[in-house]
């Protein structure tokens, strides 16, 4: 009969099987999802699911966490601030928030920030002359450190000497000796 429909065997013979039913295992994912704030993905669910007794792959747990809408707080890169402590060494605030009406080169401000790239953080480091407002210097990497900011000032263009005075905050990148020997083979206050 196949041969003179010309439809293959396998079409015969082929039997619909119904889908099982997945109703307990999405109940169960959403349950260990919300009863983890949240934060589980798909390595945690399974094994959860697996001291309930119920077998899942991954696959099929990420399948369900997505038709339902779960998305793990985990997933999305967050800024983790790197903890130092404070410096709290006494230096004469010669500035004296004085920001405006400053000569040329007479005070350089700097400060470090993070933005993100990719699904990572970075770090940028911005050396402003207060007289026009003028990046005058800067560098970028992946640590917070002092090299970072040693890198902004090897980026100046024209004579170190010029500067006068290098203002920040009191951070842990800007208060020590890489920074202070900078600051002294260019003459340069803080």
């Amino acid at each position: 009969m196949c041969k003179v429909l010309q439809i293959p065997k396998s079409t015969f013979y082929y039997e619909a099987k119904s889908k099982p039913d997945e109703s307990a295992l999405v109940e169960n994912t959403v349950d260990i999802f919300k009863a983890s704030r949240n934060n589980y993905g798909t390595r945690k669910i399974k094994s959860d699911l697996k001291d309930r007794n119920i077998v899942a792959s991954r696959r099929r747990i990420g399948r369900i966490m997505k038709q339902e809408g779960l998305v793990s707080s985990y997933t999305t890169a967050q800024f983790r601030p790197q903890k130092d402590t404070c410096n709290e060494s006494k230096i004469e605030n010669v500035v004296d928030r004085q920001f405006s009406k400053q000569s040329f080169r007479n005070v350089v401000v700097s400060d470090l920030t993070y933005v993100r790239v990719g699904m990572s953080w970075s770090y940028i480091c911005v050396l402003v002359d207060l007289f026009n407002r003028e990046i005058i210097g800067f560098s970028s990497g992946r640590n917070k450190t002092a090299d970072l900011v040693k890198q902004a000032f090897q980026s100046v263009k024209g004579n170190l000497q010029d500067n006068k005075i290098f203002h920040t905050d009191r951070g842990n990148e800007f208060k020590n000796q890489t920074i202070d020997e900078t600051l002294a083979a260019f003459d340069i206050k803080r």
